[in-house]
């Protein structure tokens, strides 16, 4: 594991016992928050391995649902998260699984509300750090440690060279992309991460492409 700073051995700034259980689950709450888009209404939690066996000890409850909540890692809010997130309407339920994950620090989330679903699968590395490895099925790897464009697109010609060609004129430079399908044919998933933003016009212009489904900016 390569380390750009001093700060992602010490760790983050953060509201409790472990930089793993805590640190890391807020931030794969909020990175789930992000993907979604919005503020959820109800979010399913499964959690695996370490995460199921320590998480109400650890706090990693009260970290993913702070995340969910927009909260960062010194927000001190992540202490009420639960029962903030009651207050506002968002129900979360959690569930513990035995079944075997690669890494011990797993948590499966599925946040819904009346405009629609959207399932995100993350895992605490260490040090605070995460990585989102799965959306709606589709494998990936997210770090959040860079822009990172998200694309939902019918698997066909031409998809890739068009979103690639949006960023290009706007002098956006790719600096890794991975395309992930399900089948042939079906859907797609772009994941870019890039070296300058992606603004919401941008976003817009990409959306408005043919044979988009989904944009959103991690």
């Amino acid at each position: 594991m390569k380390y750009r700073t001093v700060f992602d051995i010490i760790g983050p700034i953060m509201i409790g016992p472990s930089s793993s259980h805590t640190a890391g689950a807020a931030r794969i709450g909020l990175a789930a928050r992000k993907i979604f888009g919005r503020k959820p209404d109800r979010v399913k939690i499964t959690l695996y391995g370490s995460f199921a066996k320590t998480y109400r000890g650890h706090g990693t409850d009260i970290a993913l649902a702070g995340g969910l909540l927009n909260f960062d890692t010194s927000d001190r809010r992540i202490i009420q998260a639960l029962e903030i997130a009651q207050e506002e309407g968002v129900e979360i339920t959690f569930e513990e699984s035995d079944d075997l994950t690669d890494h011990p620090n797993t948590a499966r989330l599925y946040l819904e509300d009346e405009k629609g679903s959207i399932e995100v699968v993350g895992v605490s590395i260490g040090g605070g750090k995460m990585e989102i490895i799965e959306i709606n099925g589709f494998e990936l790897k997210l770090t959040g440690n860079d822009p990172a464009l998200l694309v939902l697109h019918h698997d066909q010609y031409g998809a890739v060279a068009r979103v690639a060609t949006v960023l290009a004129l706007r002098q956006i430079n790719i600096g890794f992309m991975q395309v992930s399908r399900k089948e042939k044919g079906s859907q797609a998933l772009m994941s870019i991460e890039t070296d300058q933003p992606v603004d919401a016009d941008v976003q817009d212009e990409i959306r408005h492409l043919a044979g988009m489904d989904a944009v959103t900016v991690l």
